[in-house]
C-alpha cells in the first residue's frame, strides 16, 4: 500500500511511523544500491543542526557511487508554531537548494507532526518542487484492508471474523500491528493460518482492550473468567486502583453511550461527546443494550467506592478488586446480555 514517485526531495509528515519509516524504505531502495547504502545514507537531527550545514551535505558529491541519500528528521521551522531552539535555521539556504536540487542527492525531510504551516513559504515551495507525502495514522475502518495486506506481505492467511481482536488489541497502531502481524507468521509459518484461539495466545494485550474484557465478563456474569483476566493484568504489574479507574471509565463510555443514543445520537456524532477511539465508542453501543440504566448507576457507585477504599487503604488491594468484580456481577441479575 506504500508507493513513491521518483522525486529528488521529499517531505514526509505525520504522526504515523510506520507509514513514514515505509516511505523512507521505499525511497532509499529506489534511490540506492544495496551495495551503496553504508557510506551514502546521511542523517540529520534539524533540533540540533542548522539546516544550512544538511544543505552543504546535500550539494557535496557522493563518496562513492553515483548517489547519496539525505535525511533532515524534525524540521521545527515548518510548523506553525516552531520550537525554540538555541541557533536558528537559515530556511533560505533550504529555499535555494529547492531552485535547483542536486541530481545526484534525493533529500529526505522528516516532520513527525500531526499538522505543518502549509502558509509557509518552505512548505509551497516543497511542494512545486519536490514530493510531499501525508504519513498521518490511519482510520479505523482502514484496518481490514491493513490487516489483509500485511497478511499478504507475510504470506499468511489472517480470516477476516479475527480482525476484530487486532482492533480491539491494536487499534490502529500501524507499527505496532506490522510487529504482532510478524508474530503470528513466525508462529504459523509461510502459508500459515492464523486462527482465533492463536491470535487470542499470541497478540499483546492493552490495558484498555483488557478493561473491554472485563465489561464482557460482567455482563456474561462470568466471575472465573473477570478473576482471570485480573491475574494476567497483575502480572502486567497493573495495580488495582488503575483497574479500577480503567473499568470507572469503560463503564463511563457505556453510559454516556446508552444516554446519547436514547437522545437520537449516532455513532459519529457521538465522538464530538465521548472522547475515546471510535473503535471503544462502536463496542460500548453495543454494551450498551445489556445494561438498564439504573445498573450502569449502581456499577459507577460500586466502582467510585472501591476507588475510595482502595486509595484510604481499608481493604488489601487484591481482594477489594476481586469483591468489586464480585459485586459488579451480582448486579446483573435477570438481564439478558446482548452484543
Amino acid at each position: 500500500m506504500v508507493n513513491v514517485k521518483q522525486s529528488q526531495v521529499y517531505l514526509l509528515y505525520g504522526e504515523e511511523p510506520y507509514l513514514i519509516q515505509e516511505h523512507k524504505n521505499k525511497i532509499i531502495e529506489k534511490t540506492l544500491k544495496k551495495e551503496d547504502r553504508e557510506f551514502n545514507i546521511s542523517q540529520y537531527d534539524l533540533e540540533e543542526t542548522p539546516i544550512e550545514d544538511v544543505m552543504i551535505d546535500a550539494e557535496t558529491f557522493p563518496f562513492l557511487g553515483e548517489g547519496k541519500v539525505v535525511i533532515a528528521n524534525h524540521p521545527v521551522f515548518l510548523k506553525a508554531k516552531p520550537d525554540k531552539l538555541s541557533f536558528e535555521h537559515d530556511t533560505d539556504s533550504l529555499l535555494e537548494y529547492l531552485q535547483n536540487p542536486a541530481d545526484y542527492t534525493v533529500l529526505i525531510l522528516i516532520a513527525p507532526y500531526e499538522k505543518l504551516d502549509e502558509r509557509k513559504k518552505v512548505f509551497k515551495q516543497l511542494k512545486k518542487n519536490g514530493e510531499v507525502i501525508n504519513c498521518q495514522p490511519v482510520k479505523e475502518w482502514d484496518i481490514d484492508q491493513w490487516i489483509q495486506t500485511l497478511a499478504n506481505d507475510l504470506h499468511i492467511t489472517v480470516p477476516k471474523d479475527i480482525h476484530e481482536l487486532f482492533t480491539q488489541e491494536i487499534g490502529a497502531n500501524l507499527m505496532a500491528l506490522r510487529k504482532e502481524m510478524e508474530k503470528l507468521s513466525l508462529y504459523v509459518g509461510e502459508g500459515g493460518v492464523v486462527t482465533r484461539e492463536i491470535a487470542e495466545q499470541l497478540l499483546s494485550h492493552s490495558a484498555e482492550a483488557s478493561g473491554l474484557k472485563l465489561v464482557d465478563a460482567v455482563m456474561e456474569k462470568d466471575l472465573g473468567r473477570a478473576i482471570r483476566i485480573y491475574k494476567d493484568l497483575e502480572k502486567l504489574n497493573e495495580e488495582p486502583i488503575a483497574l479500577t479507574a480503567l473499568l470507572a471509565s469503560q463503564f463511563r463510555i457505556i453510559s454516556q453511550a446508552k444516554v446519547l443514543k436514547q437522545k437520537g445520537y449516532g455513532q459519529n456524532q457521538m465522538k464530538s461527546y465521548i472522547k475515546a477511539h471510535p473503535y471503544v465508542i462502536k463496542m460500548a453501543l453495543k454494551r450498551e443494550r445489556a445494561f438498564t440504566q439504573q445498573e450502569l448507576d449502581q456499577i459507577m457507585n460500586q466502582l467510585a467506592e472501591t476507588d475510595y477504599n482502595l486509595k484510604q487503604g481499608k481493604m488489601e488491594k487484591a481482594l477489594a478488586f476481586e469483591m468489586l468484580l464480585y459485586r459488579l456481577i451480582n448486579i446483573k441479575q435477570n438481564t439478558s446480555v446482548s452484543s
